[in-house]
């Protein structure tokens, strides 16, 4: 059907029958041009405000080509952290493989996106060895610069005599063993910033690591200190025997049965092995004359393994099983040797050497010496043919 557009009724003149169409036509145009100049008009008149609303749609475009303009707002987050959010609240399952692939997931230390990396508080430290040789000797104080012992170093000559016969005197001999003190120090230098950044634990710190290195070298010392500017150390002191053991570097059991059974019985029931781990190995595969090994485990908690059925000292600064060496010492250590701590640990903070610097200093001394007071309580073996 064929619509044809109607003209407003009051802008059309009606006629009679015999009126020209195609007039009646070009009256009806007319008056529809009108109509749509007016309207055009009113269309122009309100275009005044069209550029005010051009201002703001520039303005919008600006801002949109900006890196990252659509984010500026934190009502609008970003793709990643619209995948995070949705990551913590439904689980990886739950998420949408999409914003997956914008997450890191893998153990790369980079760590995903707003995942930072933790601070831990514990500090790894490696491992500090030392003999315990304090555990098994005797330890006493002192407040002077040497301690002196008196010494027996003979009896008296008593003989047998008959009825009547005279006496003979005799006369026992005395001595004296002398103990100085030696000295041990260091210092550390450290950041007056790290020392206030840390709030405490960088001194901590130091102070723990001095404590360990002075521990190391006194244990050191008592095994095999040179006597000079150390303490006296256990293998070094001359007075001390030893046992062959009768090859130069294989250990022998039977040197170890000799090795004990040579000191007095008084010793020898109070008496500890003193070995290094090393050492402890190779006598742990080693067997009597019945298939029996020497080392025996210990059965009840709290007590010492056992070699020939005395309890063993693992120190580290024992050598190694080596011709020439005395990879082994037994006896009563507690008798034998002696500790006198003249000073503990002390621990000297100075912020005023290097203030210009920015630096605090921390100095660190230990006092300390030791000895053989008693060798006929100890022995030791020599990895040698004789």
């Amino acid at each position: 059907m064929l619509h044809v557009a109607q003209a407003p009724l009051g802008a059309i003149e009606l006629k009679g029958e015999g009126d020209d169409p195609a007039a009646i036509v070009t009256q009806a145009l007319e008056a529809f041009k009108g109509e749509v100049v007016g309207r055009l008009d009113k269309v122009e008149a309100k275009a005044g405000g069209t550029e005010q609303l051009t201002t703001r749609l520039d303005k919008i475009e600006a801002k949109l080509n900006r890196p990252g303009g659509g984010n500026d707002d934190p009502k609008e987050p970003s793709e990643e952290r619209k995948a995070f959010g949705t990551y913590l609240r439904r689980g990886e399952q739950g998420t949408p493989e999409a914003e997956l692939k914008t997450l890191t997931v893998s153990s790369d230390p980079g760590g995903g996106y707003l995942a930072p990396s933790e601070m831990s508080t514990e500090m790894i430290r490696d491992i500090v060895e030392f003999s315990p040789i304090r555990a098994v000797v005797s330890v006493r104080t002192t407040g002077s610069p040497s301690v002196t012992y008196p010494k027996r170093t003979g009896i008296t000559n008593a003989k047998w005599k008959g009825e009547a016969q005279a006496q003979e005197g005799s006369e026992p001999g005395f001595g004296q063993l002398e103990i100085p003190m030696r000295e041990v120090n260091t210092f550390v230098d450290i950041s007056n910033q790290l020392l206030a950044d840390s709030a405490g634990a960088a001194e901590a710190e130091v102070r723990l690591a001095l404590a360990e290195d002075f521990g190391q070298k006194e244990g050191a010392a008592f095994v095999k200190g040179n006597g000079v500017l150390e303490p006296m150390g256990l293998l070094t002191d001359a007075s001390v025997a030893f046992t062959a053991n009768g090859h130069a570097t294989n250990l022998q059991t039977d040197a170890l049965i000799s090795l004990m059974y040579a000191l007095p019985a008084a010793y020898r029931n109070r008496g500890s092995w003193l070995l290094n781990g090393t050492t402890l190995a190779t006598i742990r595969k080693l067997r009597d004359v019945d298939g029996n090994y020497l080392w025996q485990p210990s059965f009840q908690a709290g007590q010492p393994e056992t070699i020939l059925g005395r309890p063993v000292v693992e120190a580290v600064d024992m050598p190694d099983v080596a011709s020439e060496t005395f990879p082994i010492m037994f006896g009563d250590f507690a008798t034998a040797y002696r500790i006198v701590d003249r000073l503990a640990l002390s621990i000297l903070v100075n912020p005023y050497l290097l203030a210009t610097n920015g630096i605090t200093r921390i100095h660190a001394t230990r006092r300390v010496g030791a000895g053989v007071v008693q060798p006929k309580a100890l022995r030791k073996l020599k990895m040698a043919v004789s």
